[in-house]
Formats: structure tokens, C-alpha cells, sequence
């Protein structure tokens, strides 16, 4: 019943794997859909793709800064995770590292040891008004 009314998870078409018994050590910059269950040391970056999809399963490890625009996590990250549209915490995510998003989806179970941090689309401006001086009745 309650199905039915979810809404999908963001899917890409994977085009790079990195498997379960892979270590990477240094920085991973692609495009598209990336599935780990590996191990990387290093960040993880998208590059200029603002549909590139990162899959990270219960078996991934990142040692690394996450910046990538939609994030799906059920593995560990141990560094920020910088998603810049859509963030997917599975319930065996385990995050030590701050987590900036413009949406999240939490599940039960999942972890964050640092901040979560909300970003909106457009940084909002102070606008100051000029404020009435009372002793001479004119703005200041």
C-alpha cells in the first residue's frame, strides 16, 4: 500500500564498476553512473555531469571527499559527501564527515558523525534597508 506512493530512486545506467575486491588509491573523476562495492582512498568527483549518479554499496568503502550531484549510500564514507542535488542514506550507510545536500533521504539505520547541511538552490542575499534616524526624522 504505502509502496505505491514511494517515489523511485534516481537509477543511471552504470558505466563504471568498481568491484568488491578493488582498491583504489587516488582520486576517481567520472561521468555518468559509477557502482562501487570496492574499496577507494582517494575523492570522488564528478566531472561537469549534473546527472552523474554514484551508487556506493553495503560492501564500499570511500576514504575520500564526495562531490557528486546525486548520491546513493549504503556503504562507508569517511570524508564530506557533497551531493549537490540528491542524497539517498540507506539504512547501512555510515557517514563520518559532513553531508551537504539540497535533498536527503534518510533511511532507518544509516549514520552521520558530523553535520548534515542543507543547501538551496541560490544563496540568499541580505538586503539591508535604510532604517529611520529618530533624532533628525530622516533615513540614514
Amino acid at each position: 500500500m504505502w509502496a505505491s506512493n514511494k517515489k523511485p530512486t534516481k537509477s543511471a545506467k552504470i558505466d563504471t564498476l568498481i568491484g568488491q575486491h578493488t582498491e583504489l588509491r587516488g582520486d576517481v573523476v567520472f561521468s555518468g553512473g559509477l557502482h562501487i562495492d570496492g574499496k577507494i582512498k582517494g575523492n570522488v568527483l564528478a566531472e561537469n555531469d549534473g546527472n552523474a549518479v554514484l551508487t556506493l554499496s553495503e560492501r564500499g568503502v570511500i576514504e575520500g571527499e564526495v562531490k557528486v550531484p546525486h548520491v546513493v549510500l549504503n556503504g562507508t564514507v569517511i570524508g564530506d559527501v557533497h551531493a549537490l542535488e540528491h542524497v539517498e542514506l540507506a539504512s547501512q550507510a555510515r557517514v563520518s564527515g559532513n553531508v551537504y545536500y539540497s535533498l536527503i533521504e534518510m533511511a532507518m539505520g544509516a549514520e552521520v558523525n558530523g553535520n548534515l547541511v542543507h543547501r538551496s538552490e541560490s544563496p540568499k542575499q541580505v538586503v539591508h534597508l535604510p532604517r529611520e534616524d529618530k533624532a533628525t526624522g530622516g533615513d540614514t
